[in-house]
């Protein structure tokens, strides 16, 4: 690293320090003017002394830490316990407004050093290593991402809060800006005391569930404040970089990343999800997207004062002004009067049509939009004149952007999934074929027997619903969702809903009886020459290790089933398959989870190269490790790059969102990183590298994971007191009473495991600290190889320095590691009613957690855990100290609760209590679920 760069990240690092304790000193401030004298020192103390039990534990000091958070008074507590999570919010805000300083330091030295996982970075790489055009462009024609956001209650965080933090965010970049006053730094030191004063005085917690359509606005949140400007910029900087590097080319880079949303599709286990509530989603987001389109065009007409009497405007343009003024009724906006000014004439046409689009019904004197195609021609003709008289400038810089815009959003803002578990289906379908005296039971019948029916009826042109049979209320929901489907293609084009996911797909005829209800409604329909055009495509959803097992199988039945290897012809030849990363890890443990996952990529991959058909892999990835969640770009890159086909799909989840997507900066730098990974990945896959010794390390990782397998299933699924354990050692009854999410915690009204979601499996182990669903059974699995022979510690060192599938895996598991504590963890065990039971089960889990640690070590070659990420390292070292009194806190707090509760009584006061120590943990560990 040069002397420069060495200087200006210590520059850079101060500033991030200089910015917490900017922060820390403002709400040191507001505690003071909230709570007097008293409250300060009492923060302050418990800060200390916690801080000092990290620099060195003492069992003395231990005690009286503890014995001085146990009695601290209610109110005292309570204003602590906000304290500690406010701060935690600030810290975040900070370190977040470091990574947009450091985009824009590399920014500013552009030609100097262009900053790793850059576009420009990747692009460079490749002209440097003589990659022709062609391929370029062979490359970005393969390359497709989809980001779907999802409704997983994992956003801890309320957006009234979040507001007042994007406020705060906005005002701290401010202090950078050398050319500010002494006074203006004043004001901003004022304004900043204000809103963490309104932070303090804002409830953090809801009062209510969210409604599903809260979810949706939630949703539709992000794509109004960062994504609808931040996903064109990304494109414009890839065109950017192709014309620097390949100048020879004109460059309009194909959609290649786009986003998608479950939320107001997804009902697997959420009744509050109706076909009612998915219409009216599709409403919401058509709205916003003519809304945010009339916004735009409105500013438009500012930058375009191009007059006929200087310039000489395009034909096709001055055609397409007259053609709107012969059809176009204006009633809501003024005509443009002065005639010499084309563009401004035409963008007011423009802006009529698309209020009339708005309109649910249009009058027959009103000229609308039936397309977006129809806006685009409109917006391309306006582009096409203007670089007809030189001002490719201005073209450029307005309608390029919408144009892209309008490309990558439609009419729909954002592709909505349909998500229903199989056993809906199921039991619809038994009903249905019942009445038409079919299938006296369909459900009993044996698989065989299933698939050999189910097809006979698809190629059946004859109708299975019938209007006049009466239908139980879930028949008749599960038929309403096809309705609406195909309805909303009409209405809102195709690529409003085009992928319908099957939760716990087991068979092949779960996928058939969705393709039998879509031919019910005219989604998969058979054309007059044979041909089958299916719009709606049945997605399987491959949860646990037993399904990953079973896929490949399935897929290749389905396949040879003449009906659905059809439907994909009019998919280009793509199915899409989903794979839940949330339960096989629930299912199976962190290692074997991440192996069954690569294994049946692999095997899927070569089945669908078997019989010619391109796989699109939908990964289901939560924020959490525990659920495979990681860094965007990593996400990408930990797939084998020829499993990426015909493009990927990534769930991004809960308070990912907030964390990707609130702040410009950082939406574009994820996005950013994502388009790099992307062109890195098919650039690899282009010039596969056969490794034998991967071959050879794929048979010891198979031994590894089926050894941890059943050191994890011994303690989740055979040890008879795991689960009153895990029940009474966590705040799991509690995370339930976090208004959250729409859904519920539990798939059925059952106290089974296997009943229990993955979200708050994972998010009350994290809250606990043990965070073992990250962790739990892969030093066993490790050790099992390594046996204590040097020669086998050696492979075990090669695999993580060459296999990047290996290295991914340990470096996710160390950061677990880095993340829990077992000290406080022990803390919760208290809670445990039987002391002996609590004792060994804890023993188990910390004789397991010491062997991951020691094997990780030996692995990596790390002195301490993350040595290999110190800027996370250093950054989980200096939250512990704050995290830690929260967590002392939520135990007493629990204790005190259930015993209210025993005894018939409640406290809501307590309850409240608790739920803002689970919000603050969550802000401190930057993890929920």
């Amino acid at each position: 690293m040069s002397e420069l760069n060495m200087l200006t990240k210590s520059t850079t690092n101060n500033l991030l320090r200089r910015d917490i304790r900017f922060l820390g000193n403002i709400l040191g401030d507001v505690l003071l003017h909230q709570g007097g004298k008293e409250l300060l020192t009492t923060v302050e103390t418990i800060r200390e002394m916690s801080k000092s039990l990290r620099a060195q534990f003492s069992p003395d000091l231990y005690q009286e830490f503890k014995d001085t958070i146990h009695s601290l008074s209610p109110e005292t507590r309570h204003k602590v316990i906000r304290a500690f999570a406010i701060y935690f919010q600030l810290v975040n805000i900070a370190e977040q407004n470091h990574r947009i300083r450091r985009k824009r330091d590399y920014d500013r030295t552009a030609g100097e050093s262009i900053q790793p996982g850059s576009i420009e970075s990747i692009i460079k790489e490749l002209k440097q290593q003589e990659t022709g055009i062609e391929e370029i462009t062979a490359i970005l024609e393969g390359i497709s991402l989809e980001l779907v956001i999802t409704a997983h209650p994992t956003e801890a965080t309320r957006r009234a809060v979040l507001d007042i933090h994007q406020r705060i965010s906005k005002d701290v970049m401010q202090y950078d800006n050398p050319m500010l006053t002494f006074r203006e730094r004043e004001h901003l030191r004022d304004k900043l005391m204000s809103e963490i004063l309104t932070l303090w005085q804002t409830d953090e917690l809801r009062d209510r569930k969210p409604t599903v359509l809260d979810e949706v606005r939630n949703g539709l949140y992000y794509f109004d404040e960062t994504l609808f400007d931040v996903l064109p910029e990304v494109y414009a900087e890839l065109e950017r970089c192709l014309d620097k590097y390949y100048p020879d080319q004109a460059w309009h880079a194909p959609k290649f990343l786009r986003f998608g949303s479950w939320i107001g599709g997804d009902r697997d286990g959420n009744p509050s999800v109706t076909s009612d509530i998915t219409w009216t989603t599709l409403q919401m987001h058509r709205e916003m997207a003519l809304e945010k389109y009339e916004a735009a065009v409105a500013q438009l007409i500012h930058h375009m004062s191009f007059n006929t009497n200087i310039v000489k405007i395009s034909q096709e343009l001055l055609d397409s002004v007259e053609r709107d003024r012969a059809a176009v009724q204006l009633e809501h906006n003024e005509a443009w009067r002065n005639e010499s000014e084309p563009y401004r004439v035409k963008i007011i046409y423009i802006l009529e049509k698309l209020w009339n689009t708005r309109q649910p019904e249009c009058l027959e004197n009103q000229v609308n939009y039936h397309s977006v195609e129809e806006f685009l021609d409109d917006l391309r003709v306006m582009d096409d004149s203007l670089r007809s008289h030189y001002a490719g400038y201005v073209a450029d810089m307005f309608t390029k952007k919408l144009i892209r815009q309008a490309e990558l959003f439609g009419f729909h803002m954002a592709t909505l999934d349909i998500r229903q578990h199989s056993k809906e289906h199921e039991a619809a379908m038994t009903e249905t074929l019942a009445r038409m005296g079919l299938a006296e039971c369909y459900a009993e019948l044996e698989e065989d027997a299933k698939v050999e029916l189910l097809t006979k009826v698809l190629e059946d042109p004859r109708p299975l619903v019938s209007p006049y049979f009466d239908y139980s209320d879930s028949t008749r929901e599960c038929l309403n969702v096809y309705k609406t489907a195909m309805e909303a293609q009409k209405e809102f084009g195709t690529g409003c809903i085009t992928s319908y996911l099957i939760s716990m797909t087991n068979d092949a005829s779960d996928l058939l009886e969705v393709m039998v209800f879509c031919k019910e409604f005219g989604l998969y329909r058979k054309e007059a020459d044979g041909s089958v055009t299916c719009t709606l495509q049945p997605v399987p959803l491959f949860e646990t290790i037993d399904d990953l097992h079973a896929a490949p199988s399935i897929m290749d039945r389905l396949f040879k089933i003449e009906a659905f290897r059809k439907s994909l012809e009019s998919r280009s030849e793509v199915q899409e398959i989903m794979l839940g990363y949330s339960d096989s890890n629930k299912d199976g443990g962190v290692l074997t989870a991440n192996w069954e996952l690569k294994v049946a990529l692999e095997e899927i991959t070569e089945t669908g190269r078997k019989h010619g058909v391109r796989l699109k892999f939908f990964h289901g990835r939560g924020g959490a490790l525990g659920r495979g969640g990681m860094p965007l770009n990593r996400s990408i890159l930990a797939q084998p790059p020829h499993t990426l086909g015909a493009g990927i799909k990534i769930t991004e989840q809960g308070e990912v969102l907030s964390q990707r997507y609130s702040v410009k900066g950082i939406a574009y730098r994820s996005l950013e990183q994502a388009t790099w990974a992307l062109i890195t990945a098919a650039s690899l896959a282009r010039t596969p590298q056969s490794d034998l010794q991967v071959h050879k390390w794929e048979a010891v990782m198979k031994g590894i994971s089926e050894q941890s397998l059943a050191k994890y299933q011994d303690l989740i699924f055979r040890d008879p007191d795991f689960m009153t354990f895990f029940k009474e050692a966590t705040p799991l009854p509690e995370v339930g009473e976090l208004n959250i999410g729409s859904r519920p915690s539990k798939r059925k009204n059952s106290d089974r495991f296997e009943d229990l979601r993955a979200i708050p499996w994972v998010f009350a182990w994290t809250q606990t600290r043990y965070l073992l669903p990250a962790w739990y059974a892969a030093g066993t699995g490790l050790q099992s190889f390594y046996q204590n022979k040097p020669q086998n510690m050696r492979t075990l060192q090669q695999m993580y320095a060459r296999w990047s599938f290996f290295r991914t895996a340990i470096d996710n598991v160390q950061m677990a590691l880095a993340k829990a504590d077992l000290i406080i963890a022990k803390e919760y065990g208290r809670m445990v009613k039987d002391g002996q039971m609590a004792e060994r089960i804890y023993r188990l889990i910390e004789e397991e957690f010491n062997l991951t640690s020691s094997l990780i070590l030996q692995i990596t070659g790390q002195k301490e855990i993350l040595d290999n990420v110190p800027i996370l390292q250093e950054s989980i070292r200096l939250r512990n100290p704050y995290v830690d009194p929260l967590s002392y806190m939520q135990v007493n707090l629990l204790q005190e609760l259930r015993q209210a509760r025993e005894e018939d009584g409640d406290d809501s006061f307590l309850i409240r209590e608790v739920l803002l120590t689970i919000n603050g943990i969550a802000a401190g560990l930057r993890n929920t679920g």
